[in-house]
């Protein structure tokens, strides 16, 4: 699964990146501790509209979005089961009421500089982080969605939600020994066709890329334990991404795990 994950690059870096415009609108700043329910940076491509709403079918725009994670599907009563679907399954996401609509025609990235994933024992919950060595940004396969109210008397939804959910796959080679699954991450020659408007899901293009990633991709990435602390959304700074010293791994074997991911 993917439940937090750290976004720490500002906007223009990440809009040079992915190949997009800014439109935030909004101050983003570095957050160590993306937890659900959170404002979160998201690429996303759309046909851009003319001041009368027509859609111009010949020209697509990249830009960077503030969506809320935990996606609302368009039918919810209530956007609080928004909290219970910040992932989907990239396996089945086709067949699922609430994910079937996002996935055919509302694709979209989320930039992660890491993501946490807490391996579990009979008496331990160990954190660890993965990222890409280089520092590039993880780019986590994602779906949105637009929800507003039938009726909303009160106005608490002017302009109603725009959520999203991290789509999840089988966790590949050596990350497996810390959790069964792992966020789908697409690599740059596949984003094109992934934000692709016109390209529905049941293209080969796009169904190709619901598949685990590659071995090659995963061992561009860095594992390493860190500390509890990050079990709090409370805490939020780079001491997070800090590797716990090996004397304080719940698990020493682990040890194990990262020798043989990292490669000298």
């Amino acid at each position: 699964m993917c439940g937090r994950y750290a976004s720490i690059k500002v906007p223009a870096d990440l809009a040079d990146e992915f190949r997009a415009v800014d439109a935030t609108d909004a101050p983003v700043i570095p957050d160590f501790n993306v937890a659900p329910t959170k404002q979160v940076v998201a690429v996303v491509e759309r046909h851009p509209r003319d001041a009368e709403g027509t859609v111009d079918p010949d020209a697509s725009e990249r830009a960077l979005r503030l969506l809320r994670w935990g996606l609302v599907p368009f039918w919810a009563k209530d956007p609080k089961v928004g909290a219970k679907m910040i992932n989907a399954r990239a396996e089945t996401a086709a067949e699922k009421p609430a994910f079937r609509r996002a996935l055919a025609s509302r694709r979209c990235l989320l930039p992660a500089d890491g993501w946490y994933e807490w391996q579990r024992g009979p008496e331990h919950k160990q954190p660890y982080y993965t990222h890409y060595r280089d520092g590039s940004s993880l780019a986590l396969a994602g779906l949105w969605e637009f929800w507003k109210p039938k009726q909303d008397p009160d106005n608490e939804y002017p302009d109603g939600l725009v959520t999203c959910s991290v789509l999840t796959t089988d966790a590949v080679g050596l990350l497996a020994q810390v959790h069964d699954r792992m966020p789908l991450v697409l690599p740059p020659s596949a984003w094109d066709a992934w934000l692709d408007p016109d390209a529905d899901a049941s293209a080969d293009t796009v169904a190709a890329l619901l598949a685990p990633p590659s071995a090659e991709l995963v061992a561009l990435m860095e594992l390493r334990p860190v500390s509890p602390r990050v079990n709090s959304v409370r805490n939020n700074g780079p001491e997070l991404l800090e590797p716990l010293a090996a004397d304080d791994v719940q698990e020493p074997l682990q040890l194990d795990l990262l020798a043989g991911l990292n490669p000298q």
